[in-house]
């Protein structure tokens, strides 16, 4: 390993790619307004990926952007002239699947760098050294790949060629998510950015003889998700993928919450950086996954790093969600012992919270004294985003997030 691994948040706001450097991303990944697989994402403005890249460039960090659609011809029309904005907003790199983007920026703007996408399914050390002769500087790898597969990729390529690999988030029954069943069943193209996710549906089976009449896959009477996939989770094996040659540890998630992105990029910050420290003896710490088990999830896999098998079925569509983000610390008077909190959720005077700060172990404090700015007193912030304070002897910080288990109260 001749560099530092990064941690590759995503960012499908400007409020969460700000999250995500906060709490510890080295760069970020978001989606622009052309080409880019997250049509119903809160996409960026040129204005935001200005103000986007500034923030991150300031604190030494880098950007990211999508242009990962398999593009008709309709698509690709001014097409050069986005690539140059980008550039000239000075964003650190497009994160492409089609030679029709990557042969266009080359054109006009050859100082700018290409990643290839997952969607490109680059599954040989061959496919990744033509890419890389074409101008590609990171293989971002086909999701499909194990362990023993990206060792052997990673020693046939030159040093200056990076790697990257998703670790972590929602993972796609198609094959590196080249999928027709949300075009054919809904007329969204998965490949185009509008993805339904209609794998996600409950299916039974019909007779083809018998119109009408349903069975279950499965005798089961709910039915069953015979395409719905298990989230991936390699945060026990970081120190193996890190190990094989990844340079990039990439995280899923555009589409979910802010505290979904810093409860992730929190827990394999503090593992990577811990691994950094003692290679040899690392293990893992049960505080990084306690942090992975409260944001919204399905159930944990390691996806195909460790063979191909069929355990990545979930048996439901619904997402594990114990806990909530119920308030972001704005303000704290330290002579007071004042907060002021943004709410994001509802709570209620006495509840027992969680504080999630970028740094430090999570610790529980208790809302005590709740008001509304203007001093009045509270027994509940019910209004979203409303501000309100609370009475607090622990010094809080400025972002730090309050979350709350959904079996309390």
């Amino acid at each position: 390993m001749n560099k530092r691994p990064e941690i590759l948040a995503p960012a499908g706001s400007l409020d969460k790619l700000k999250t995500a450097i906060d709490f510890g991303a080295d760069a970020v990944y978001l989606g622009g307004s052309k080409l880019n697989l997250r049509a119903f994402a809160d996409n960026f403005t040129p204005e935001q990926i200005k103000e986007g890249v500034e923030y991150a460039h300031e604190r030494g960090r880098r950007v990211y952007v999508t242009m990962n659609v398999f593009p008709h011809n309709a698509d690709i029309e001014g097409l050069e002239k986005y690539i140059k904005e980008l550039e000239s907003l000075g964003v650190d790199a497009i994160i492409v699947s089609d030679p029709s983007i990557i042969i266009t920026a080359k054109e006009v703007a050859p100082g700018l760098e290409i990643h290839l996408s997952t969607q490109a399914n680059n599954v040989n050390w061959k496919s990744a050294l033509f890419w890389h002769n074409m101008g590609v500087k990171r293989i971002v790898l086909a999701r499909e790949l194990s362990l023993n597969e990206i060792r052997e990729i990673r020693s046939k390529l030159p040093e200056d060629c990076e790697l990257e690999a998703f670790v972590h988030g929602s993972m796609c029954m198609a094959y590196s998510g080249r999928c027709l069943i949300s075009n054919y069943m809904t007329g969204r193209d998965a490949n185009r950015g509008a993805c339904s996710q209609a794998c996600r549906y409950k299916y039974h089976l019909v007779e083809e003889k018998r119109p009408g009449e349903y069975f279950p896959v499965i005798e089961d009477d709910n039915g069953t998700y015979i395409m719905n996939s298990k989230d991936l989770c390699m945060i026990e094996y970081l120190k193996d993928v890190v190990e094989a040659g990844v340079y990039s540890l990439k995280i899923e998630g555009r589409m979910k919450s802010s505290y979904y992105v810093a409860g992730v990029v929190k827990s394999y910050k503090e593992a990577l950086e811990s691994y950094l420290e003692d290679p040899k003896n690392w293990t893992l710490n049960k505080k990084w996954m306690d942090n992975l088990l409260k944001v919204s999830h399905r159930q944990y896999h390691t996806g195909f790093y460790f063979g191909k098998n069929n355990e990545q079925v979930y048996d439901n569509s619904s997402y594990i969600r114990d806990y909530d983000i119920v308030g972001i610390v704005r303000t704290y008077d330290s002579e007071k012992k004042v907060a002021e909190i943004e709410q994001r959720n509802r709570v209620f005077e006495g509840d027992k919270v969680e504080i999630l700060r970028p740094v430090g172990d999570n610790f529980e404090i208790s809302l005590d004294d709740m008001r509304e700015t203007n001093g009045n007193k509270i027994e509940v912030a019910n209004r979203a985003q409303m501000f309100f304070t609370i009475n607090c002897e622990t010094e809080l910080k400025p972002k730090d997030m309050l979350i709350k288990s959904k079996g309390e109260n």
